[in-house]
């Protein structure tokens, strides 16, 4: 059996915590994320020394200054579909203050598989089952026209990533039926 390790951040979006395989960092969530391995947390063990999570920690210190760090730096392996594993590729290239469709995202994997389409509703699930959030930038993905779609960190906290990073929020929109959360 594969162990994990867990350590805790803690940082001005709220407390987020890390998971790792000893070597790659495999989740990191927002404490009040919707899905939140729990079940994987739960098999972790607390280790705050592993070189993983030092070097998770200093990027998110620096993405937090302001600074836009590499993805590259860091070691990441989560745990997905093939699907998913591409979306999750994909969202990785999206450059910072920058932003991408659902219906981007499927055009690309479609191209890829010499499909004439891909279901956007699929990109979005695996969008918002990203396990690796914040260095993974699902909250820079969009409905169509703006819409500022869910966040399994929440909405504001989507809005307020979005902000930190410098994005132009004009012509971006809450869905009413989001607007509440």
């Amino acid at each position: 059996m594969k162990s994990y390790y867990q350590t805790n951040y803690i940082s001005s979006f709220g407390d987020i915590s890390l998971v790792c395989d000893g070597k790659n960092l495999i989740g990191l969530w927002l404490k009040s994320q919707k899905h939140f391995d729990s079940e994987l947390k739960a098999q972790a063990i607390y280790n705050d020394d592993l070189e993983i999570f030092a070097k998770t920690k200093a990027w998110l210190k620096s993405y937090f200054k302001g600074e836009k760090p590499a993805i590259s730096k860091l070691s990441l392996a989560p745990i997905g579909s093939e699907f998913r594993q591409r979306v999750w590729q994909i969202l990785c290239e999206i450059p910072y203050a920058k932003l991408m469709t659902y219906g981007d995202i499927a055009k690309i994997i479609a191209k890829e598989k010499g499909k004439a389409k891909m279901s956007a509703q699929a990109v979005g699930s695996a969008v918002g089952h990203n396990p690796i959030s914040i260095i993974i930038p699902c909250h820079r993905v969009v409905g169509s026209n703006g819409n500022l779609t869910g966040y399994a960190g929440g909405i504001q906290t989507k809005i307020k990533l979005l902000e930190h990073e410098g994005v132009d929020m004009k012509g971006l929109f809450v869905p009413k039926h989001l607007s509440s959360l």
